[in-house]
C-alpha cells in the first residue's frame, strides 16, 4: 500500500496539505528513512509519525453503547472495514477530489436489497468538519473503473457541471460479441426506460417516443480475436444509464457477459477460461479540475478483464499505439 493511502487509513482526519508537509519536512520517516507520499508500506515496516490527533490510538479509544465490555462498536468496526476497502481503490487524490478504481459488483448507490455501497462507505472518510465525500457521477454496479468523488461542497458543484456540460471525457473497454463492420463510428438512438421480468431495462425506441432521452456514443475497435471477439475503446458523449451497454447490442455485438443485453447466437460460445462476466471498463478520465487546470487518470483492468485480455493476446498498449 502507498505510504499517502496509509494515512488516509489510518489518519483520516489527517488532510492532504498537512500530509505533504509532514513529508517536506521530514517529520515522517519510513525505518528511518525520509519518506515519499509513493513509497510502497510493507507488512514489518516501521512508520515514524509524530504526534497527532484522530490516530490509530485516539481511535482504537472509541465506543459506544453498542460495543459492550469487549471492544470497539458495530458501527466503528464497520467503518474502519470500509476505510480500509476505499484505501486499497484509491488511484488519486488532492484536497479536492478522490478518484477510485471501483470493482466490478459494487453499487455506487444504494437500493433495494443493497446493504452496502461506495455511497454508504464514504462516511468512513468524513472530514474533521464532519463533511462526507460526495459523489458527482455513477457508473453501474457490475461496471468496473474511474470514479471520480469531490471532497468538498465547492468541488462537488465544479465536477459536477463538468459533467452536465460534457466537459468530461471518459473512455470505457469493451469486449464484444463478433467484430463490427466499421472500424470506428457514432452510434445515436433515442432510449426509454421499460419494465421487464429482469427488471428495469433501456430500449432504442423512435425519435417522439415519449419519456425517451436522445443518446450518443463513439466506438473505435482496437483489437479483434479472428471474427469471434473484438476489443471495443467507447466514449459516451451523453450519459443515460446503460448506453453503452444498450448501443453495443443496438450493432449487433452485446458485451460478453451482460445479463440484460446480451442475445443468444446459435454460431457462438463463450471461449473456455473467460468469466461470463461484464466486460466493460471506466478505463480512464480527462475532466477540468476544481482548482484550476487539468485531471486525468487511468485506471488497471479487473482480474476478470485481464484474465480475458491475456487469454485473446491482448495488450494495452495497443490502445495506444492505434490512436
Amino acid at each position: 500500500m502507498r505510504l499517502d493511502r496509509w494515512f488516509r487509513l489510518h489518519y483520516p482526519d489527517l488532510s492532504f496539505g498537512a500530509l505533504q508537509k509532514l513529508l517536506r519536512s521530514g517529520q515522517i520517516r519510513l525505518d528511518g528513512k525520509r519518506a515519499k507520499s509513493d513509497m510502497r508500506v510493507q507488512a514489518g515496516q516501521f512508520v515514524r509519525v509524530p504526534p497527532l490527533p484522530g490516530g490509530p490510538a485516539a481511535a482504537a479509544a472509541k465506543s459506544d453503547s453498542s460495543a459492550g465490555a469487549g471492544g470497539l462498536s458495530k458501527k466503528l468496526l464497520r467503518q474502519s472495514s470500509d476505510g480500509e476497502a476505499l484505501a486499497k481503490m484509491l488511484l488519486y487524490e488532492d484536497d479536492k477530489v478522490f478518484i477510485f478504481n471501483k470493482p466490478a459488483g459494487l453499487a455506487v448507490q444504494g437500493g433495494s436489497g443493497l446493504s452496502r455501497h461506495i455511497d454508504g462507505m464514504l462516511e468512513a472518510w468524513r472530514n474533521k468538519k464532519g463533511e462526507k465525500p460526495r459523489l458527482v457521477h455513477r457508473i453501474d454496479r457490475e461496471t468496473s473503473g474511474i470514479l471520480v468523488v469531490a471532497r468538498t461542497r465547492g468541488a462537488a458543484q465544479s465536477l459536477t457541471a463538468a459533467f452536465r456540460t460534457r466537459e468530461s471525457k471518459k473512455t470505457y473497454w469493451t469486449l464484444v460479441r463478433g467484430v463490427p463492420r466499421k472500424a470506428q463510428d457514432k452510434i445515436s438512438t433515442w432510449l426509454v426506460r421499460e419494465k421487464t421480468a429482469q427488471g428495469d431495462k433501456m430500449r432504442v425506441c423512435p425519435h417522439g417516443t415519449v419519456a425517451a432521452d436522445h443518446a450518443v456514443s463513439y466506438y473505435r475497435v482496437v483489437d479483434k480475436a479472428g471474427r469471434n471477439i473484438a476489443w471495443l475503446e467507447m466514449e459516451p458523449y451523453t450519459g443515460r444509464t446503460h448506453q453503452l451497454r444498450v448501443h453495443a447490442a443496438y450493432m449487433g455485438h452485446p458485451i460478453i457477459g451482460d445479463d440484460k443485453y446480451f442475445f443468444a447466437d446459435d454460431n457462438w460460445q463463450l471461449p473456455g477460461g473467460m468469466q461470463n462476466r461484464l466486460h466493460l471498463h471506466a478505463r480512464s478520465i480527462r475532466l477540468p479540475h476544481p482548482g484550476g487546470g487539468i485531471l486525468a487518470c487511468t485506471a488497471p483492468l479487473p482480474p476478470h478483464m485481464v484474465q480475458s485480455f491475456n487469454l485473446l493476446g491482448f495488450r494495452a498498449e495497443t490502445a495506444a499505439e492505434e490512436q
